[in-house]
């Protein structure tokens, strides 16, 4: 296997209904099944997911939160308002977002943001976005390429932060190795591969967390290409999720 990867090159900045699919394309030249990774953050800054904290109307619930976490009310009532669970309320906030994956703040971002007030929600519809590109560059180049949306997410158990795929277009989000074998004739049956996040956590290495510029990345020569695709495959169900079931049973003592 021979595989490359390089970030896209002079990408502005992005403002609301800025074309991404065809800046890309102006500023790459795209193969047959490359896999692109874009940054949810100019995602959500194409889409207008800019939300401006004084427009908010903060509860006495986000200023409770607020007084225990040291934090911005106004900020906790924006997770709150793209939240349906609240797993954990402090030291931070844990939570369950609409689209059904379980993050830090909601995914809430305030860097690479214009204004000192105004924050960056993730698209509302990740998936959808990460398809509409898809599409629109398969009508400007007439090739199909697999599209993942990242964000950083932090992990359990573990210091640091890594890319997370949180939309996905033309990929599956797991490759599934059970009922293959080993090398020594053992059926695998737990090896269920999250190759959306993988890719993912190395194209944010490219990207770099600061002041780089370079919200997009290009992986080529994995030929992971599906027409079906959904993160609804990568979420656990609750009823397996062992984690989440000890933090609401600790909450309950």
């Amino acid at each position: 296997m021979n595989v490359t990867a390089f970030t896209v090159p002079n990408i502005p900045l992005i403002k609301p209904g800025d074309d991404l699919a065809g800046i890309i394309h102006d500023n790459a030249e795209l193969e047959e099944h490359d896999i692109i990774a874009i940054s949810s953050t100019i995602v959500s800054k194409s889409e207008n997911r800019i939300l401006p904290l004084n427009n908010i109307d903060v509860t006495g619930k986000a200023q409770n939160i607020a007084k225990n976490n040291g934090s911005d009310p106004r900020f906790v009532q924006a997770v709150l308002d793209e939240s349906v669970e609240v797993l954990l309320e402090s030291p931070f906030l844990l939570v369950r977002t609409k689209n059904g994956s379980i993050c830090v703040n909601a995914g809430i971002d305030r860097s690479n943001v214009e204004g000192k007030d105004n924050v960056v929600l993730l698209p509302e519809n990740p998936d959808g976005s990460a398809q509409k590109i898809k599409d629109r560059i398969m009508e400007q180049t007439g090739k199909k390429v697999s599209v993942i949306i990242i964000d950083t997410n932090g992990r359990a158990f573990r210091c640091g932060q890594t890319g997370a795929a949180v939309g996905i277009a033309g990929i599956r989000a797991t490759v599934d190795w059970r009922g293959t074998q080993d090398l020594f004739g053992n059926v695998l049956e737990v090896k269920n591969e999250a190759v959306v996040d993988e890719i993912a956590g190395f194209a944010n290495v490219l990207m770099g967390e600061g002041n780089g510029g370079t919200p997009a990345a290009i992986i080529r020569g994995l030929d992971l290409y599906s027409e079906k695709s959904s993160m609804k495959e990568i979420n656990r169900p609750e009823k397996e999720d062992v984690i989440r079931e000890a933090i609401l049973k600790s909450r309950s003592v």
